[in-house]
């Protein structure tokens, strides 16, 4: 078995552990490489069919093509696709691009606080209706307590902290103290009632390994993520204000895969275009505890 292979048994076992052990389940989709390859990796887990809902947490600044290629991959793969957001906020223009907060509380605002009332059904949630490819407000308001989320530890300090089923509390913050030991492949998922877990199934992969998996499945990726002819890419996504591309001419997969190999971004952090973590002293740890993903 090679390293692939077993990166994938890992994380197809912990998917289905997750669906086994926790009632009402779900997983955030944010429509990166890593939460993709999750995707790819759930729907092998489970033959072809994603038995929880994705759940995306939508800031309405997000580049256009990253939502179309969400809606476009929901609709074809049939996916149980739901969005939450922060509409208060956004109506009242208390953005960072408005110019109301700086970045962090808008990452807290438009991110944090819309996850959390997302999973907890208490703010509305929309969900894609297939007979018509659009979203109608979702009638279930069940919360959400068992959340699958495609971190990586090796993309930024707070993530290398955490485990494979890693426990919030009801309001969803992080006690990084009081994390549970996971050794020789056991897992504890009897958590008392009221805690919220995330289930981190990409934990051990690194950037090269999701590239190369990438690679090797054949995943459909958006295209932000390869040079268009200006010699610029995205390495990592998110917030069109807050996102940065790098420089870079890979045109495929198999090129960015060099890249990686080669060390081009060797001493680069993944994250170094987003805004926001510099801005949280090169870190996400700040939001993280307070339930960013």
């Amino acid at each position: 078995m090679n390293k692939l292979d077993s990166l994938e048994s890992q994380s197809v076992y912990i998917l289905r552990e997750a669906y086994r052990e926790f009632k009402s389940l779900a997983m955030l989709w944010s429509i990166g490489k890593d939460s993709t390859v999750l995707l790819w990796l759930s729907r092998k887990a489970f033959f072809g069919h994603v038995p929880f809902p994705l759940v995306h947490i939508d800031t309405s600044y997000k580049i256009p093509e990253m939502i179309q290629y969400r809606d476009e991959l929901a609709r074809k793969w049939k996916l149980n696709m739901v969005f939450g957001q922060n509409t208060k906020a956004l109506t009242e223009k208390k953005t960072f691009p408005e110019g109301a907060i700086d970045r962090i509380a808008c990452c807290r605002a438009l991110k944090s606080e819309a996850l959390k009332h997302t999973l907890a059904g208490d703010w509305p949630r929309f969900r894609m209706n297939h007979a018509t490819g659009q979203y109608e407000l979702d009638k279930n308001t069940e919360p959400y307590t068992g959340v699958i989320v495609g971190a990586r530890a090796d993309e930024e300090g707070s993530r290398s902290k955490e485990r494979y089923f890693s426990p919030r509390d009801k309001n969803n913050e992080w006690d990084i103290g009081d994390q549970p030991p996971e050794l020789w492949n056991q897992f504890k998922t009897d958590f008392a009632p009221g805690t919220h877990v995330r289930i981190h199934p990409l934990l051990d992969w690194t950037e090269l390994n999701v590239w190369e998996y990438i690679e090797r499945e054949k995943i459909p990726m958006t295209k932000l993520y390869f040079d268009q002819g200006d010699g610029k890419r995205y390495r990592s996504l998110g917030c069109f204000p807050c996102t940065f591309s790098v420089e870079s001419k890979a045109k495929t997969v198999a090129e960015i895969v060099e890249e990686l190999r080669s060390g081009k971004f060797a001493n680069i952090a993944e994250r170094s275009g987003r805004a926001q973590d510099k801005e949280d002293g090169g870190g996400l740890e700040t939001l993280r505890r307070d339930g960013y993903m």
